[in-house]
């Protein structure tokens, strides 16, 4: 059995007497354990699941809130099937660290802060097939992308307390694996303003970007657009997946792969913008695939 603990802490007003709006935590918690439970589950079985009770091969407790600051701690206890069959590796290391790096993405993507897949859940991985050691299946960005979805509104849920009954002013979820503590994000009232509002800006506009992931079966993916200067989600229009639109952004996701900096990996678009309140880019709703741009 592998233990990752993971908190949520609540500071400010009455949170800092040790109290909370009884209905605002009981959302909060909901939230908590939904997005613990969905992210445990891809990483330990490789698919996407809706509903926490779903949640196979782990479970998570939760103990009593502590004292000080509103504060309750969970653990999430993973079954590590075939654990006896390596008796030296660290492979209850490498789980944990999975499943820290991987809340970590989920959260801090739904809260409009960028992190690199490859550089921390994708080289785990790549670590992880140089050594041949099959802990886990392997997770990709599109799947992460799309369990970002599933989690937005449980990460939404998670701010009840600061902006519903205000018995809170912020948040912050760590998680504690053996000795190692990671600050995974802190909430307060301009994350929540970015997760909750979404507005369309009336006209389109034009831009480049280069595509960093994309599911063929949705129609959705991240395009790194360089005046943003990090991946923005975005759909294809139903009037943007014809042959030629859906073509031009797998070539640019497949360019990108090999050369990050190619000139040939980037594609022109036309799209509305998703706003939040305060003006932050949060998704494209591609219209057109445009023709490069002529020189």
């Amino acid at each position: 059995m592998v233990n990752v603990k993971f908190s949520l802490s609540f500071e400010g007003n009455e949170a800092d007497d040790n109290q909370l709006d009884f209905y605002d935590a009981a959302d909060a918690l909901t939230g908590f354990q939904r997005s613990l439970a969905l992210t445990t589950h891809l990483i330990l079985n490789g698919e996407i699941i809706t509903q926490a009770p779903a949640l196979k091969g782990a479970r998570i407790l939760i103990k009593s809130p502590e004292q000080g600051s509103w504060k309750v701690v969970t653990t999430v206890g993973m079954i590590m099937a075939g654990a006896h069959q390596l008796g030296t590796a660290p492979r209850d290391t490498i789980l944990g660290n999975l499943v820290t790096s991987a809340y970590d993405y989920v959260v801090n993507e739904t809260l409009g802060f960028h992190v690199d897949f490859d550089k921390t859940l994708g080289e785990q991985y790549e670590e992880l097939q140089k050594q041949r050691k099959p802990i886990a299946p392997k997770v990709t960005q599109s799947q992460m992308d799309a369990l970002i979805e599933k989690c937005e509104s449980s990460v939404k849920e998670m701010h009840r307390p600061i902006y519903a009954s205000k018995t809170a002013e912020t948040a912050n979820i760590t998680s504690t694996y053996r000795r190692s503590v990671t600050n995974i994000a802190e909430l307060d009232a301009d994350t929540f303003d970015y997760v909750n509002l979404t507005m369309q800006v009336e006209q389109p506009i034009e831009n480049t970007g280069r595509v960093s992931s994309y599911n063929i079966n949705t129609f959705k993916g991240r395009i790194f657009v360089p005046t943003e200067h990090r991946p923005i989600p975005f759909d294809l229009a139903e009037g943007c997946r014809d042959i030629q639109s859906v073509q031009a952004v797998t070539q640019s996701l497949q360019r990108n792969a090999r050369d990050r900096f190619g000139a040939d990996g980037e594609v022109r678009f036309s799209a509305f913008r998703f706003e939040s309140s305060t003006g932050r880019l949060k998704r494209l709703l591609i219209t057109r695939v445009l023709p490069p741009a002529t020189s």
